[in-house]
């Protein structure tokens, strides 16, 4: 890393030393590259969907088709980003589980990680990174067939709900997200 004196590692805006699969309600937020208006527009206070915007709803129902061991909660689809809450719960990190790569009895890793940095930082298997991972590419690949220069921003934001008010509150400001629009910091 000399060479680039880390001056393009990017930090991970995840809280550190918890883990991301464990049980739990996220609060997720996904913008488009330069939010950039791909999912449709708001006409009277209500989210008005086009193609792509349709894709992304029907991606995102399909979350829990994927992960057993997510269900969902409120969530819209904004004209320039997309705001949900994913819950995980009943997951159990087995030895045989490919997430677990420090079990050296893991067969279902074909390879071993070579370097410590990288296995510590990389998505695990079931966490909100791959399912945001996973989502966004679904997005992507259908939705370049509409208009090849959609893409999203290589980021999302994420917020642990820590408990039954917050996760009102938030449901809330997502339900009432549409009709906020013309104050909402996102546009």
């Amino acid at each position: 890393m000399s060479k680039f004196r880390n001056k393009y590692r990017n930090e991970s805006f995840r809280l550190p030393n918890w883990d991301y699969r464990s049980d739990g309600a996220y609060f997720i937020t996904i913008c488009t590259h330069q939010r950039q208006y791909f999912f449709g527009e708001i006409l009277e206070e209500q989210m008005n969907l086009n193609e792509i915007g349709q894709i992304a709803e029907s991606c995102w129902a399909k979350i829990i088709n994927h992960f057993p061991h997510v269900s969902l909660g409120e969530y819209v689809i904004m004209p320039n980003h997309v705001h949900g809450i994913i819950l995980i719960s009943g997951r159990v990190v087995a030895c045989n589980d490919p997430a677990n790569t420090n079990d050296p009895t893991n067969t279902n890793n074909p390879k071993p990680i070579k370097n410590k940095k990288m296995q510590s930082i990389s998505p695990k298997s079931g966490s909100v990174s791959t399912i945001i991972r996973s989502y966004k590419s679904a997005v992507s690949r259908y939705s370049r067939v509409i208009n090849p220069n959609f893409a999203w921003q290589s980021k999302f934001h994420d917020h642990i709900i820590r408990d039954v008010r917050s996760y009102q509150n938030i449901s809330k400001y997502i339900q009432n997200n549409p009709k906020n629009w013309k104050e909402d910091k996102w546009r």
